[in-house]
């Protein structure tokens, strides 16, 4: 019998998978303490619990912080929307710090907007625990998806 194509719910199970461990075995990620809340096709929500070892001088969150936790979420959103096995990399970001955040949990919220060939576009809403926007960043993706024979423009 011959193999049966993955569906795109077994494919996003298993990409979600591989996320969680890809997250799990990135120091920085796993000192920061980020989770994946969820993942589907050009859309990530990661997560993380504020704790004294992201407060900047001022007892708020370290810009860096919530840049590195955007540009993962933009990276991993990317990552969910090219075919399995296809690298991603940051080209660009840029970021808007809105708010200060000094406690409580961080979400990071990206979506791919634009994907191309070769690049991708992504939006990123980075909100505190009352849900106020505190970062919004835009960043463009490199990705190798077109020398990948099963990718395919979406």
């Amino acid at each position: 019998m011959p193999a049966r194509k993955p569906n795109s719910q077994s494919r996003a199970r298993e990409l979600k998978r591989s996320i969680e461990r890809r997250i799990a075995k990135t120091n920085v990620l796993r000192f920061l303490g980020v989770k994946l809340i969820h993942a589907t096709s050009r859309h990530v929500r990661l997560r993380l619990r504020v704790g004294g070892h992201l407060l900047q001088v001022h007892r708020v969150v370290h810009g860096g912080v919530v840049a590195t936790l955007a540009d993962t979420a933009g990276g991993l959103a990317t990552y969910m929307s090219v075919p399995p096995g296809t690298r991603v990399a940051t080209v660009e970001m840029k970021i808007n710090f809105l708010e200060a955040i000094d406690s409580g949990v961080v979400t990071a919220d990206a979506r791919v907007i634009r994907l191309g060939r070769n690049f991708a576009i992504v939006d990123c809403d980075v909100r505190d625990a009352k849900r106020r926007l505190a970062g919004k960043a835009l960043m463009t993706f490199a990705h190798d998806a077109a020398s990948n024979p099963r990718w395919r423009r979406r």
